[in-house]
């Protein structure tokens, strides 16, 4: 399958975006996610962003205030994760103006949104930032 999840947190720990594409009851969640922050954010800048952690591998990456993490398969290649992570902040800052947790916060929906757009289950389906925001250009002329 690929991406099993993606979540963005803050410095603190506290999840501002979930997006899984595995089934996992609510308190597997609530059990899964802040062991896997509490790792993620306990780690130094100079460590590697990959960490495995029960049958996922976590790649993750600080931006600004906001960690991006994503759980995949064993066999996934780890640099196209980052590749895809990166593509997601500045898929995210072209449409929000340098992205910040307020954004995501205010606008969870588009943030959802742009993810839909960019993986379909697990698989990442599109990588070309203008065909990701062409669809929510479209929501906000409408408004």
């Amino acid at each position: 399958m690929g991406i099993r999840f993606i979540l963005m947190v803050n410095k603190q720990g506290q999840t501002r975006l979930a997006q899984y594409y595995e089934y996992l009851t609510l308190e597997e969640r609530r059990a899964l996610e802040p062991e896997i922050v509490r790792k993620c954010l306990a780690r130094a800048e100079q460590q590697c962003s990959f960490v495995e952690h029960r049958n996922y591998k976590i790649v993750y990456r600080r931006y600004a205030s906001l960690f991006f993490l994503v759980g995949v398969d064993n066999d996934e290649n780890e640099l196209a994760i980052l590749e895809f992570i990166h593509l997601l902040v500045e898929t995210m800052d072209r449409h929000f103006g340098n992205v910040c947790e307020l954004d995501i916060m205010f606008h969870l929906e588009k943030a959802h949104f742009m993810l839909e757009e960019m993986v379909m289950n697990g698989c990442i389906v599109e990588t070309n930032k203008s065909s990701i925001l062409a669809p929510i250009q479209l929501m906000d002329k409408m408004n």
